[in-house]
């Protein structure tokens, strides 16, 4: 079985940036650098098949290239928190591309998930946290920004789940068009 989702790798600088972030938070398990990126769908477990129809719904996707910039903190979890993250600055490139990747992979049968897509990049997982402790940590790194950086490409990626952190590889990688 693979499990899958498409995404936007950071760049080094960015990721690094981010890294600084993680610090301040009892009962988080911070995710490592190399982990860091921005999902655009999460297509979950399927077989070598649906490996193959995901990459071949993804290869019809056509979006302009575009600039990103990452802004602001928040955590996912109302009463129990369970994720903290660094946003991405409103961007109506990033949407379009996002509609398309969701397009493809629902026409392909891969994703039903009627979540709102919320663009952000996790940085911590959270076990036991108080909501009181995870608003002060966005609170305090509220005013995080980095980038602008180019985003030319996007990735199906294969997770691999391990007893500490999960493996990320990119299965295949797909251009954006230049404007």
């Amino acid at each position: 079985m693979h499990r899958l989702f498409v995404a936007i790798a950071l760049p080094q600088p960015v990721a690094r940036a981010l890294a600084a972030l993680q610090a301040g938070v009892r009962g988080a398990r911070w995710l490592p650098e190399e982990n860091f990126h921005l999902t655009l769908a999460f297509i979950g477990e399927v077989d070598r098949h649906g490996l193959q129809e995901a990459a071949s719904a993804l290869a019809g996707v056509a979006a302009p290239a575009f600039d990103l910039r990452l802004s602001g903190c928040g955590y996912f979890g109302d009463r129990k928190p369970r994720a903290i993250w660094a946003g991405a600055a409103p961007s109506a490139a990033l949407s379009h591309l996002q509609s398309k990747v969701d397009v493809a992979l629902r026409r392909a049968g891969l994703i039903d998930d009627k979540r709102k897509f919320t663009p952000h990049v996790t940085l911590a997982y959270l076990h036991g946290v108080p909501k009181d402790e995870a608003a002060l940590y966005c609170a305090a790194n509220g005013l995080f920004a980095a980038g602008p950086f180019p985003v030319d490409e996007f990735h199906l990626f294969e997770s691999h789940l391990g007893s500490e952190a999960a493996h990320y590889e990119i299965a295949a990688s797909y251009s954006l068009s230049a404007t």
